[in-house]
């Protein structure tokens, strides 16, 4: 089996590759996405502005969001939305 190390990529191997093999590849993955979506009616969405606040936080929980890497406040903020839009589902 070929040893992989994690963030390198070998660019001449990929390149090396023909069309079918790259197809075959996609259609062997169970989590390709297909490569016939259709952008005809896609939308520019820009995402809401961000407010900058301080907020305390238990220190294991902020350490569980940075160990999963860059990023961790816009994942504390999806968590956040996900509670609010769970909270204000049946209120309409």
């Amino acid at each position: 089996m070929l040893e992989r190390q994690p963030g390198v990529t070998d660019l001449a191997r990929i390149s090396a590759l023909s069309d079918a093999e790259i197809a075959a590849a996609v259609a062997d993955d169970p989590d390709a996405a297909p490569l016939d979506i259709d952008w005809a009616r896609a939308e520019v969405v820009v995402p809401a502005r961000k407010v900058a606040v301080s907020i305390r936080l238990d220190a294991d929980i902020l350490d569980y969001f940075r160990d999963g890497g860059g990023g961790y406040q816009s994942r504390i903020n999806a968590v956040l939305r996900s509670y609010v839009r769970a909270c204000t589902a049946g209120e309409t």
